[in-house]
């Protein structure tokens, strides 16, 4: 009885880390996409920017505050009407993919935009003293200077989406968070309890220590 009790746990588990990792990987992988485009514009809009605009910076550094602003799990209720919409139903592992998406572009998009902001004004200089364009300064000078720091920060929005999607169990999203909620505390099964505790600080410990690893070679 003890076997097949274990061996049902571990199944459980198991299914409930895809649905996390699938979650995290997606909501990651959009996030990063779509929160480039607003670090890119206020970076060049920025007062010390390549394209000063003071109306664009303000109205979008605005924006990206408010949603910042958003607690998760009510953003998450917020959003149910939105993620209908976009794949068809408000509960299961991938709708919650778009709530944390949400959740993170602004997220991303701040720790973006400090990143490419920090590029040595030196080498912009000298950049533009050679006669680069705004757009290869851009991309030869910020963003290639940018990167080892920007991977510094998807190491972060990953540790920080890994938190959320524990959330996002707590409303159908599935997961590891779903598991120890409902198994663990609901069903008092310490063991759920403690072994999906264990795997999600396992879980950040090696996102953290290959983010740390990547950054050394990169830089």
């Amino acid at each position: 009885m003890g076997i097949v009790s274990t061996t049902s746990m571990t199944s459980i588990i198991l299914d409930a880390l895809g649905q996390t990792l699938y979650m995290v990987f997606w909501s990651t992988f959009f996030s990063v996409i779509l929160g480039f485009i607003p670090a890119v514009i206020l970076t060049l809009t920025a007062p010390d920017g390549l394209h000063p605009v003071k109306a664009v910076y303000e109205v979008l550094s605005f924006i990206v505050n408010v949603f910042r602003s958003f607690p998760f799990i009510i953003l998450l209720v917020i959003l149910i009407p939105f993620t209908r919409i976009v794949v068809g139903k408000s509960i299961g592992t991938t709708a919650s993919i778009v709530p944390l998406t949400i959740s993170a572009i602004p997220f991303i998009a701040r720790i973006f935009e400090s990143s490419l902001r920090e590029t040595d004004r030196g080498v912009i200089e000298a950049a533009r003293s050679f006669g680069a364009s705004n757009l290869q300064i851009l991309l030869r000078v910020y963003v290639k200077e940018s990167i080892p720091r920007m991977l510094n920060g998807v190491v972060l929005l990953i540790i920080s989406l890994i938190g959320y999607s524990a959330m996002a169990g707590t409303v159908g999203g599935g997961g590891i968070g779903d598991i120890a909620i409902r198994f663990g505390y609901q069903q008092y099964k310490t063991d759920y309890l403690v072994t999906c505790s264990i795997i999600l600080i396992v879980f950040v410990q090696v996102i953290q220590m290959i983010g740390n690893r990547m950054y050394k070679h990169l830089s």
